[in-house]
This record gives structure tokens, sequence and C-alpha cells, in this order.
């Protein structure tokens, strides 16, 4: 089979530099309370606005329907052309009197609608440029996603180290533009009969693994300090250099292969074009053989997807456990706060870097098991993730700062790799022909999710800070019975979950399952004998 081509590679390296900083909005708890303090609103007014970035996700669908007749390119830059103007608008009029608070929210919105833009293309590159190869690809370029809030914290404390605010604003308009200006030539789609990637030809992965868990690690261990940034940025831009690598063998084996083709011909007569064509013959075969094992066994889409159970049981298990992690992580710079820690960003930070692992998790069960003959089931991969992530909200009802750390993390990292398992179990539930759509509405539990979850979190907060008699809140009863319900709203999903892998084990692409999810088998049997 044919070499993984550097423009497939092109494609994934474009997909992850957007992925890299299509998260402006995870960087609003560092600044969100010095937005409370600039326009005097309340602790609810503040949910709201946590909540605007993801109610424009209600109508992320647009952006699946967009790119289903435009290219992928104009897509991104609709995106962008969002977030621009957006967080634009409120950097420059941040301090006037006539930015009221639905201002605010309505420019946050569709900032937050922007973001799907960008990750329906990044999506659909990863799906249809590496076919047999598109839940790793998925995985590694959504994993960067968890770096975002850590990229854009290093840069503001780099280069604007004055009102926070407004630094942020500033990077989460012009960043993400910059960004896609940079990678415009490698958005394209590309044909699949001629160009094909190899499932045999590991290097190109096995390098791209090495060079994303150094990323990880140096996100991780570099909190703070010029130089932990520097290496960074640097290991951001190394990716770039395996399709240039690649570019470089197929340039060579060209010339390699027209000399020995004159030398064979000189000696042989020509005969070896025979041997070519059936050689070629022979590759094409096993790739469509690859191709054909992929398809899903059944194509939902629109207003039909509405009317299967399967997706309200994704629906709601997604919103009780993927969402309120993400509702969890929006309110860190109130609970900080409430817990008297100084530095908000540093948690910000540590849930951003172990969200990057959690959402590159998946990708090596994905890559891992292809090769020892399992293919993993994406709910019972989702399962799995939401257990913890619900004994994680009852540890922090410890007041100790260790337990918010430890469960900072561990939300952070089962949030990430729920968001990036979600990606293939929406095409593995209801096909890949309208994923774009079907997965944007999906994720339209997320606004629903973040304001039904923020808002009670925040009536709780207020309630708790009135009996005090302040506006602020101080201590770890602020949050002890929004932790409590969260915990239990989370073991909900879990179950929720478990329901839909014994719904769909039967008739899943996935095959027998690893060791490690043999207990979720053991449960769907004997939920299904009773």
């Amino acid at each position: 089979m044919s070499s993984p081509s550097s423009a497939h590679w092109q494609s994934l390296v474009g997909s992850i530099w957007l992925q890299t900083v299509n998260g402006p909005n995870s960087d609003f708890p560092v600044y969100s309370s010095q937005i409370k303090e600039l326009k005097n609103i309340s602790q609810v007014q503040i949910s709201f606005l946590a909540f605007a970035s993801d109610a424009g996700k209600l109508l992320g669908w647009f952006s699946g329907v967009a790119a289903l007749y435009v290219p992928l390119r104009l897509v991104a830059f609709v995106g962008t052309g969002f977030g621009l103007v957006g967080y634009g608008i409120q950097y420059l009029f941040l301090n006037s009197a006539g930015l009221r608070f639905w201002h605010l929210f309505l420019l946050t919105a569709l900032a937050g609608n922007g973001i799907c833009w960008i990750n329906t293309v990044c999506y659909l590159l990863c799906i249809n440029n590496f076919a047999s190869r598109g839940r790793v690809a998925v995985s590694l370029a959504t994993s960067y996603l968890g770096l975002s809030a850590k990229v854009y914290t290093s840069l503001a404390e780099t280069m604007m180290p004055g009102s926070k605010a407004k630094a942020y604003l500033l990077l989460n308009a012009v960043v993400p533009m910059i960004v896609t200006v940079a990678v415009t030539p490698s958005l394209r789609l590309l044909d699949l009969k001629s160009e094909m990637v190899s499932t045999t030809d590991d290097t190109a992965f096995i390098v791209m693994f090495a060079i994303t868990i150094a990323t990880g690690v140096c996100a991780v261990a570099g909190f703070s300090g010029l130089s932990s940034r520097i290496s960074l940025g640097a290991l951001l831009v190394v990716p770039v250099l395996i399709p240039v690598a690649l570019r470089i063998r197929k340039s060579m084996n060209k010339m390699w292969e027209a000399r020995a083709r004159e030398n064979r011909t000189q000696q042989l007569g020509g005969d070896d074009d025979v041997v070519v064509i059936e050689v070629m013959g022979i590759e094409t075969e096993e790739e469509e053989t690859i191709v054909a094992a992929e398809k899903p066994q059944e194509e939902v889409g629109g207003l039909q997807l509405l009317t299967k159970p399967d997706f309200w049981l994704y629906y709601f298990s997604y919103m009780f456990s993927g969402t309120l992690g993400l509702v969890f992580l929006n309110n860190l710079g109130q609970i900080a706060e409430s817990r008297g820690l100084a530095h908000a960003s540093t948690l910000v930070s540590l849930s951003s870097s172990f969200g990057f692992f959690g959402r590159l998790l998946p990708s090596f069960l994905d890559y891992y098991s292809a090769k020892s003959g399992h293919s993993i089931s994406r709910t019972a991969s989702m399962a799995s993730l939401m257990a913890p992530m619900a004994g994680a909200f009852f540890l922090l009802l410890n007041p100790g700062n260790a337990f918010l750390y430890t469960s900072t993390a561990i939300i952070g990292t089962c949030t990430g790799a729920i968001a990036s398992v979600a990606v293939s179990a929406t095409s593995e539930l209801f096909g890949a022909k309208n994923f774009g759509v079907n997965h944007n509405i999906m994720v339209s539990n997320i606004p629903m999710g973040s304001l039904c979850f923020g808002y009670f979190a925040a009536l709780l907060y207020q309630r708790e800070a009135g009996a005090r008699g302040s506006a602020i809140c101080s201590g770890a009863s602020c949050y002890q019975t929004t932790f409590t319900i969260w915990g239990a709203t989370c073991v909900v999903g879990t179950l929720l979950c478990v329901a839909l892998y014994v719904r769909s084990r039967t008739r899943s692409l996935a095959g027998r399952l690893p060791v490690g999810f043999q207990w979720l088998d053991r449960l769907a049997k004997f939920v299904l004998r009773r």
C-alpha cells in the first residue's frame, strides 16, 4: 500500500493548529472576576456569560449544512470571523458604559458559534482524509483543543501582563484568525482513491504520538516561566516537519524508482510495467476493503435523528457528564476565588493540560487496539470515563486544596476524553454521511446543560453569599451542595450511557472488547437477561 502522503498530514497539522486556538472560551474563568467588577454584574449574570459561548452551539448545525455546499476554507474563515467580531468589539468597548450586559451576551454567543464552524472543518478533514485511521486522526487533532487555555494564558502573561480582561479578549479575537490564514492551503479534502493513507506504515503516527506526548508533558510541567512557554511554542510547531519529511521521502523514492526502472528496462526490456499494474490493482482492492469495513451499518440524519431512542440516550448521557464537566471548568474562576486561591490561572492551566491528555487517550486506545485485532465501542469508552468523573465531584466535598487540584485534573481528563470519543461515537451510531449536521445537533446539549447546571450553581452560590450578608461567598461550603448534585447527576449519566451500550452492542461496528472494558460487556448481558 502507498505511504502516507504529505498532503494528508498537512491537513492534520492544520487541524491541530486550529484546534489549539479554538478554545478561546476556555480562558473565561481567568478574567471572569474582573468582568464582574468592571461591569458591576452579579454571579448569576456571570454564569449567563459562561453559558453564552455555549449558547452559540445551538445554531452550530448551520456549519454542518454550510460544509456540504461551500469549501472548508470558507467555513473556517466564517468561524474565525465570528470570533473576531464577537471578542473584538468587547475588547474595544469593554470600559465603555454603553457596552451593556446583553451586548456582552450576544457577542460572546456569536463567538461561541464560530467555534462550531472551525470544529466542523477539523472533524471533516480528519474523518475524510484519513479514512481507516480517521478515529486516531480526530483524537490527535481534538487533543490539542485541551491546550487552548494553556496557550492563551501563556500568551497573555508573556505579551500583555496588564489588564487581564482586555488582554484575553484581544487574543481571543486575533489569534484564531492569524492561525486560519496560516493554515488555509492545507484545509482541503483529498481524493482517497488517488492518495490513500497507509495502514502499514506507522512511522508518521508514532512520531506524532511522541511529539504530542512531549507537548502535553511540557504543558503540565511548565506552569510558568519564559523557557517553558518557548518550549511549548516550539513543540506546537514541530508537527509541520512530518509532512515536510514525507514530501522529501516521496521525492527521493521517485528518483530511486526512476533509476531502478531505467536499469530494469535495459536488462528486461520493459516487462516490469505489467508487474506494477498488478501490484497496484492488489493495493487498490485492499484499500477498498478497508474503506468498506469502516462504513457504518445505518445512515441517519436530519429530523430522523430526533426519532431515535439512541439519540436521546446519547444526548442526555453526554449532557450529564461531558457538559457537566465543561460547566465545572467554566466556574473554576469562582470556585478558586471561594477557596481563597490567589491565581485562578494556575487551576485553569491544570485543567487545560490534563484535558489535553484526556483528549489524547482515545487515539492511543484506537491505535493499539486496532493493531491487536480489537475495535473499542465508543459508548463503552464513554461509560468508563463517566464513572471516575462522578467520583471526582464527590471528592470536591473535601475542603483541602489538594483535593481541589486532584478533582480538577480528573474532571479535566475525563471531560476531554469524552469530548474526543463523542466525535467518533456520532458517526459510529448514526453514520458518517450526515456527520457535520448530526454532531452539531448532538452538541446542542452543551448550551442546554450549561444553562441549567450553571444557573443552578450560581443561584446556590448567591444564596450562600446572601446568608452571610455579602456579595462574595468564601469557603468550601459555597459549592458543597452544587458538587453533591453534580456528582449524583454524573452517576445518572453513566447509567444512561451503559443503557446506550446495551442497545447498540448487538449492531455496533465494534468487535470483541479489550480486557479493560469486559465489565461493561458482562453488565450488558446481565441487563439483557432481565
